[in-house]
């Protein structure tokens, strides 16, 4: 697939870009690449899209910022925005997955001008938490809750860092606890092939997990940049599509959405996948996407 580099927000992002057509923005999350959407793009191009799929910001071949602020959410819609002005269009459809979920909801939040329709896969949207969430989080999920262990700058990143291929394959929630264990679960899952599995363990070896840790890392700062739209609902067409056992239905429930997404079209579960769910069912994830922008 073409890839090209672009200069957008004041850093560079490598990103893939096929076909012609009304322009589509997949986003990945964490610890993915554009290559996570692989098996989407050539479908979505093929059916009369134009495709861009940005590493993003921290992220393979893109740009890494050292700031730890250089990663909050403003400043990640800011990126999207500049994929839009590389290729002069106003707006666009954002599909993202994990992160890049979360991102495009608040990209659709902040500049709905910017977004035609959105579609969330496995992070729903969540409105704005009644105090900072990483507190809430310790509190109630603990210390060795994972997004809480990741707030300490350089702690997981050297241990994610220690064996990427663990770190890539494990099936367990990543914790302090994980860390010290020595790795013996290494299973590659069966929708992930060697030499696929090879793409991610050497972006990732060369890249080291800082700059997507630090998205996280400003979780807290996020909920502050998001008081000025706290009230805002997400009112262009949306979908949201999850596997049917990814852990993060445990705490992240599209129940979240209703009332704050007016024109939420669908609601998918994939049986039988998990977290991974644009790579694990690929065929059911394309269905339902194809559906989606068909009705728009």
């Amino acid at each position: 697939m073409p890839e090209r580099r672009i200069a957008a927000n004041g850093i560079e992002l490598q990103l893939w870009d096929e076909g012609e057509g009304p322009l589509v923005v997949l986003c990945h999350g964490f610890p993915e690449l554009a290559y996570s959407w692989r098996a989407q793009i050539p479908v979505l191009a093929g059916a009369g899209y134009r495709v861009i799929a940005p590493d993003m910001r921290g992220y393979g071949a893109s740009s890494a910022p050292q700031a730890l602020d250089a990663y909050d959410v403003l400043t990640l819609c800011g990126d999207l925005c500049g994929v839009l002005d590389d290729v002069g269009e106003e707006s666009a459809i954002f599909i993202g997955h994990d992160w890049g979920a979360n991102v495009t909801w608040h990209l659709a939040l902040t500049q709905p001008e910017r977004v035609r329709a959105v579609a969330g896969l496995s992070v729903p949207f969540v409105s704005r938490a009644p105090a900072a969430p990483i507190p809430i989080m310790r509190k109630h999920l603990g210390e060795d809750f994972y997004i809480v262990w990741f707030q300490q700058p350089g702690v997981a990143d050297a241990a994610l860092s220690a064996d990427v291929r663990r770190t890539l394959t494990t099936s367990r929630q990543w914790t302090a606890q994980w860390a010290l264990q020595d790795g013996a679960e290494l299973k590659r899952p069966p929708w992930l092939s060697e030499e696929e599995l090879a793409v991610y363990v050497e972006a990732f070896e060369r890249s080291g997990f800082t700059g997507g840790l630090n998205w996280y890392r400003n979780i807290d700062r996020n909920w502050e940049l998001m008081e000025p739209f706290a009230e805002r609902r997400i009112e262009q067409p949306a979908m949201y599509l999850t596997g049917e056992l990814d852990p993060v239905r445990r705490f992240m429930p599209v129940e979240a959405m209703h009332g704050w997404v007016t024109d939420l079209r669908a609601e998918i579960v994939v049986p039988g996948a998990g977290h991974w769910v644009q790579q694990q069912a690929p065929d059911a994830v394309n269905a339902a996407l194809l559906d989606f922008l068909a009705g728009l």
